[in-house]
């Protein structure tokens, strides 16, 4: 990637987390409704028995309610818990005990599972900052989902999940960037 890319992608985050800080509570409620219904059409649609998600940040879309759904349709979910070496290792969290984990992401407290524990679930949620027309997904930085995403021989759907504004015709990207199969947003699931 060249400095004018890595500087595109670094300001095209920052604008992206400055909208998302500004959200009114009612823009987020309503976000967070859509979502949700979203969601469940999707995991509904699929036959869901086993997600791999995550704990939303406060400013990313809340995915909460689905995981709360989820859990009482007896699906299993595994969370993704960040690792040293850039991995992602895999749990199935109670639901309820959290803590701060590396980079001061919340984490569940559950068994550890290992990496590959990813390849039995159904579907897959991923956080973006942002995605475009074609599937490419432009993550935080840190690369994680596309590492684990890239080592998977046979990867069920994954989906981002983000606003409608950060729906965009294109983002930068690298060749280790990873597409996704499709996108939830508050208005719509849209598959590439």
């Amino acid at each position: 990637m060249t400095g004018d890319e890595s500087h595109q992608k670094r300001a095209l985050r920052a604008e992206l987390r400055e909208r998302r800080r500004i959200m009114t509570t009612r823009e987020r409620e309503l976000s967070t409704t859509q979502l949700s219904a979203h969601l469940i059409e999707l995991a509904t649609r699929l036959h869901v028995r086993s997600v791999a998600a995550y704990l939303p940040t406060t400013e990313e879309p809340n995915i909460r309610p689905f995981l709360n759904w989820a859990d009482e349709q007896q699906i299993r979910i595994l969370f993704p818990i960040s690792r040293d070496d850039g991995l992602l290792d895999w749990t199935v969290g109670d639901g309820e005990t959290e803590v701060e984990g590396l980079f001061g992401m919340l984490e569940p407290v559950g068994e550890l599972l290992g990496p590959i524990a990813i390849n039995d679930v159904d579907l897959i949620l991923v956080p973006a900052a942002s995605v475009d027309r074609t599937g490419m997904r432009m993550g935080w930085g840190r690369g994680y989902f596309d590492r684990t995403l890239g080592s998977m021989e046979k990867c069920p759907p994954v989906y981002a999940v983000i606003f409608d504004r950060e729906f965009v015709d294109s983002v930068p990207s690298e060749v280790h960037d990873k597409r996704v199969d499709g996108v939830i947003t508050p208005s719509a699931i849209t598959r590439f």
